[in-house]
């Protein structure tokens, strides 16, 4: 993959020219294709999921420090303290300063779906205008595509609606236990409804 700076260019192939600021990634000879697609979760949203799912493999009201989290998900400190707000804010994690303090996994957190952690995040997830409402795109009512639209973004919100935190701790802890050569001794027992 190669990528360019904002304000350069780069030559490729036969007088094709990288535009700035944006990655590509080669196939064959004069052939670009991008790879930031529109249509990925921002990484705020991502290191939100990491750190509900951290948190949710620890024990009942075990309270982790910021350099921790960051540590365990692979985010950088100062970024992903605004997500740590966002996710307190949402009422699926608690923090508390001081000593003693620190991030902790609410009960509310550890029911949450992959959707919700998103949502608190981002905000809600449309995979293209005419979706977010009526009145958003004048060709929703004969475009064919409208109800494409429909049936793929009902089909993630059933996917990420349906993988709870505390679900998706309990598939981490063997998975960190067989990367690691080491048990998970507090991983959480997948939940049932």
């Amino acid at each position: 993959m190669l990528e360019c700076t904002a304000g350069t260019s780069s030559p490729i192939g036969k007088g094709t020219l990288l535009r700035p600021g944006r990655r590509w990634m080669f196939k064959k000879a004069n052939q670009m294709n991008r790879t930031n697609s529109s249509m990925q979760l921002t990484r705020a949203a991502d290191y939100g999921v990491r750190v509900m799912i951290h948190l949710a493999t620890l024990p009942a009201h075990e309270r982790v420090l910021l350099s921790a989290l960051a540590e365990a998900t692979g985010a950088p400190e100062s970024f992903l303290s605004k997500v740590l707000q966002a996710l307190s804010h949402a009422q699926l994690i608690d923090s508390r300063r001081g000593q003693a303090g620190g991030f902790e996994i609410l009960p509310r957190g550890l029911k949450a779906s992959m959707l919700e952690v998103i949502d608190a995040i981002d905000g809600p997830i449309y995979l293209n205008v005419c979706l977010i409402s009526e009145d958003s795109c004048p060709r929703e009512k004969w475009c064919p595509a409208h109800l494409v639209w429909l049936r793929a973004q009902a089909a993630m919100f059933d996917v990420l609606a349906g993988a709870t935190m505390a679900d998706l701790a309990s598939q981490a802890a063997p998975l960190c236990s067989q990367l690691s050569g080491h048990p998970v001794p507090h991983a959480l027992p997948a939940t049932e409804e």
